[in-house]
């Protein structure tokens, strides 16, 4: 559906936004619409490779085939993010967030339902291209809050994304241990029980007069990047950004087939693995990030996180036993606020009515990052596959992604080392 010039928006008639304050019910209400929305994603992570193995031939075949079929939701989100994010500056939030699930349940069920290789790959690109609710949850949470206690709530918001990932691919493995066509309908069935939820619960975030005109030259996601460039006291962050989203969207790109050619593992065995990862982010950003935050700076924070998980990516490629990856998982818990930490510095450079924009540009590098994950990961690990259960050369995306958080980190440094300067230089 297309919001019409005279600026009607789409789905039901709009709910006036709170009044300004606090608002912790708002909060309540969208931290449940992304728990639910992470949970439908989740539960599909473990299965999704074994889905795209069974129109394969051999390992090198499944891995290059999977690149394809992320590669094509991830261009999809990259025009669409930026497109829907501006939409939401415009139409309000809600109104995009509801178009967003119904994007996410006709993904899931055209998944469960596909015969070839290519309606796999459809099925994606239509998912990828109205889905943009991680972007507009976080303009959400930046309409709804003071800019001082943004970081606390981003982690908040994290949290939600992380307990998603312990209850999803738990369910996700179990149910493909028993038919891999399970989890993406239970997905979809998520999916629709969040357009409900937001159809009849949640609350409209943004006021009529800090709404601005769509306008097509903004919403292009080469525009995006630029305006996202543009704001003050972002500078080399959006260099962070990037090669921290590289290196994640690369992580998730191998992880599945990775531990899958180096320890055999399953389904079932998979998602126990995520359920840990998203254990720890949650932790992390419900709980320790809040007393973090309390102690040191978000720029601090971002440095030791950025730390913490490069040498995590590292020891992840050297791992010789399963139960290696769980050890280092619950050693990198400062590397799960990272992303939280970077999208307050973000957010606060952005004003209200910018806000949408911001988190869309935001989306839309991320979306890009994950466009060029599997043309590295894919092809890495696809080189690799041949060699023997346990070989340490299995681990060569992980080392890629070791060299990207590096990196991250000393753009990292040099953006804050300038920044100090700025503040602390003489007013003339």
């Amino acid at each position: 559906m297309t919001p019409s010039d005279s600026g009607a928006a789409p789905g039901p008639a709009p709910v006036p936004a709170p009044a300004a304050g606090p608002r912790p019910a708002a909060m309540r209400f969208i931290m449940l619409v992304v728990l639910i929305d992470m949970l439908a994603i989740g539960v599909i992570v473990p299965v999704l490779p074994a889905m795209v193995g069974q129109f394969t031939s051999d390992p090198s075949h499944q891995t290059y085939w999977y690149g394809v079929v992320t590669f094509s939701f991830a261009l999809a989100s990259f025009f669409g993010a930026p497109i829907l994010g501006a939409l939401s500056d415009r139409y309000g939030r809600r109104p995009v967030l509801l178009l967003g699930f119904c994007g996410l349940a006709l993904n899931f069920f055209m998944t469960a339902l596909a015969t070839s290789l290519w309606m796999l790959v459809f099925s994606r690109v239509i998912g990828g291209a109205m889905q943009a609710n991680a972007a507009v949850a976080n303009a959400y949470v930046a309409d709804i809050t003071e800019p001082k206690d943004r970081a606390r709530r981003f982690g908040m918001l994290g949290a939600m994304f992380g307990i998603g990932f312990i209850l999803g691919p738990v369910i996700g493995g179990l149910l493909g241990g028993i038919d891999l066509q399970l989890p993406f309908f239970l997905a979809g069935g998520l999916a629709l029980l969040n357009l409900a939820y937001g159809w009849f619960v949640l609350p409209e975030s943004l006021p009529l007069d800090k709404r601005r005109e769509f306008a097509w030259g903004r919403a292009n996601p080469v525009a995006a990047l630029k305006q996202l460039a543009a704001l003050k006291d972002v500078g080399l962050l959006v260099g962070v950004l990037a090669c921290v989203g590289l290196a994640q969207f690369t992580l998730y790109t191998t992880w599945v087939l990775y531990t899958t050619f180096k320890f055999q593992w399953g389904p079932t065995e998979n998602g126990w693995s995520l359920f840990a990862v998203g254990l720890v982010s949650a932790l992390v950003q419900g709980g320790l990030l809040g007393l973090l935050l309390k102690r040191y700076s978000a720029q601090r924070l971002a440095v030791f996180g950025l730390v913490s998980s490069t040498l995590a990516y590292v020891f992840w490629g050297l791992a010789t036993e399963g139960w290696h990856m769980y050890v280092v998982i619950f050693a990198n818990l400062l590397g799960a606020a990272v992303a939280a930490t970077l999208q307050s510095l973000i957010s606060g450079a952005a004003d209200a009515s910018h806000q949408g924009q911001t988190m869309g540009s935001v989306s839309s590098l991320n979306s890009l990052m994950a466009v060029i994950a599997p043309a590295f990961g894919a092809p890495l690990l696809a080189a690799v596959s041949h060699l023997p259960a346990g070989d340490w050369r299995l681990g060569t995306p992980m080392y890629f992604c070791a060299a990207l958080q590096a990196l991250a980190l000393a753009l990292a440094l040099v953006h804050f080392r300038n920044a100090r300067r700025a503040r602390l230089a003489p007013v003339t």
